[in-house]
């Protein structure tokens, strides 16, 4: 890996035109911490100007926090060529770089400014020269520029030869409407960085017909020094290249060097969908939640053998682990994986048994996870074991004007010989499964139960909109060494879907724990 290419993520500024995305300054500046600070890219664009009170105190508070950390000139604001306006709003609130947004086609120069090129190019220098004078560096785009080299190649060169001396710091060339496919990126920008070899173009795809990481690389492979990237693909319409994906085609693919820590761009993903609500694809390459899970057994089984299904691609980069699921292609791999993950051992006879009752479940719809297993596992082998935790009675109350209050009243038995023991206790929460889980923290305290961490929770409710749907909740847990396993609860009450899912994590410890005392 020689060559380097800049990273510029634009989250905060082009992610943000998302429909129903729109951060708090506290998420902007949390979401900004994370990219400069844990992935460590090179640049992040943040805003847009003259948006509104809310987006000025972002900056703000951004702007704040970059100055005291040394990041200020790797910070980025979208401004317009007005002159002074988009100049001042930035220097008012201690920008350092705009991003000024141009026209890259004749269509749009037209139609939308209805100016001529004349026109546009003088406002353009007028407002470089007043953002230089207020000691604001500044880079160009040309936006609609894929339109321009289709249709108005020679307006687009206009502008190039006028600005190519001018005090820009990058000429930014974005594919607007991700109307382009790799090879004419390929063929424009390579013409492009030919007629211009001193300047330093970024290349900005949008994702509008599935192609922009494809986009991003053939533009690394014509010579560009930067490209544009969000979390999660988020933008408007179809959203704009990945991160993560831009970064492991660069890495895997070209050699390319980033400065970019591949172990945080999964941390950067779940932050990102906690704060706009929107979760990624399950099998959304990097981050999607199924992408380093084996279901067919004959894979499970090379993995177990020779790690046969394994590439360069391995979780372990991203801070990951494979896992293997259960269902109806499962086969003795994938079990084995499970029961040993879970800490269970069976005979081969009983591996059997109950492989066969996964696929018979399986084969009617019925979504198998690994905290099932035990409950597969009591059923088929018609043990007498009782539950060790039973919930007797659960009281969750909420309301307008109080803190949601949960009285619990748990049966706990520590072996088959002892008596059942319960346990009550009361507490307060920010939500009622909050509450719920306040009381277990409680209870578990006293018999010197450890609580695994909750990293992962999801309600599925039925289309159809009918208010006595059965919900689904899937809790995933985390127990150190990045061990992780996934309850389910099925309850027509959201938070009670919960509250069974929670019971079967309950057993599933107390099992473990059973297992190693033994």
């Amino acid at each position: 890996m020689e060559k380097r290419i800049e990273i510029m993520d634009t989250t905060l500024r082009d992610g943000e035109q998302m429909r129903g995305v729109s951060y708090s300054p506290s998420e902007k500046l949390a979401i900004a911490q994370i990219l400069l600070e844990d992935i460590k890219v090179d640049r992040i664009e943040i805003a847009s100007t003259k948006v509104s009170k809310g987006e000025e105190q972002s900056v703000a508070q951004i702007m704040e926090w970059a100055q005291k950390n040394h990041y200020a000139d790797r910070i980025e604001i979208l401004g317009f060529v007005d002159k002074t306006e988009s100049v001042d709003w930035i220097s008012n609130l201690n920008g350092k770089v705009m991003n000024i947004l141009a026209k890259g086609s004749i269509n749009h120069l037209s139609k939308q400014l209805r100016k001529t090129k004349e026109q546009h190019l003088e406002d353009i220098k007028e407002t470089l020269k007043y953002a230089n004078q207020k000691g604001i560096n500044c880079n160009i785009y040309f936006e609609d520029w894929s339109n321009g080299m289709l249709y108005s190649r020679d307006y687009f060169y206009y502008l190039l030869d006028n600005l190519r001396h001018e005090k820009i710091q990058r000429f930014m060339l974005p594919d607007t409407l991700g109307i382009l496919y790799p090879s004419q990126v390929w063929q424009f920008l390579k013409e492009i960085i030919s007629k211009y070899p001193s300047l330093h173009f970024d290349f900005h795809a949008h994702n509008d017909y599935g192609l922009a990481t494809a986009n991003t690389l053939s533009a690394v492979e014509a010579g560009v020094k930067g490209v544009h990237c969000t979390i999660n693909s988020m933008g408007e319409r179809a959203g704009n290249s990945s991160l993560d994906e831009v970064i492991v085609g660069l890495h895997d693919f070209l050699k390319i060097k980033t400065g970019v820590e591949e172990k945080q761009l999964f941390k950067a993903s779940r932050v990102v969908e906690s704060f706009t609500g929107y979760r990624v694809a399950f099998n959304k390459p990097i981050c999607g939640s199924n992408v380093f899970t084996q279901t067919a057994g004959i894979h499970a089984d090379g993995d177990r053998k020779a790690n046969l299904y394994n590439s360069k691609l391995s979780p372990e980069r991203f801070n990951r682990k494979r896992q293997y699921s259960l269902g109806k292609l499962s086969g003795k791999s994938n079990l084995e994986y499970n029961l040993e993950e879970m800490g269970i051992e069976l005979s081969q006879q009983q591996k059997k048994l109950v492989l066969e009752r996964i696929i018979e479940l399986a084969d009617k719809k019925e979504v198998i996870t690994e905290g099932d297993l035990p409950y597969i596992i009591s059923d088929i082998l018609e043990t007498p074991q009782k539950k060790s935790f039973n919930l007797k009675s659960c009281n969750i109350i909420t309301s307008t004007e109080l803190k949601p209050t949960a009285v619990v009243k748990l049966v706990y038995r520590v072996n088959e010989k002892d008596k059942d023991i319960e346990l009550e206790e009361t507490a307060q929460g920010d939500g009622g499964y909050d509450a719920f889980m306040n009381v277990l923290r409680n209870i578990t305290k006293k018999i010197k139960y450890v609580l695994p961490d909750l990293l992962d929770y999801s309600v599925t409710i039925p289309p159809g909109g009918k208010t006595d749907a059965l919900v689904q909740c899937v809790i995933t847990w985390g127990q150190g060494d990045k061990k992780t396993f996934i309850t389910k609860g099925v309850n027509s009450d959201q938070v009670l879907a919960a509250v069974e899912a929670t019971e079967k994590m309950l057993n599933i410890i107390a099992l473990q724990k059973k297992e190693i005392n033994n």
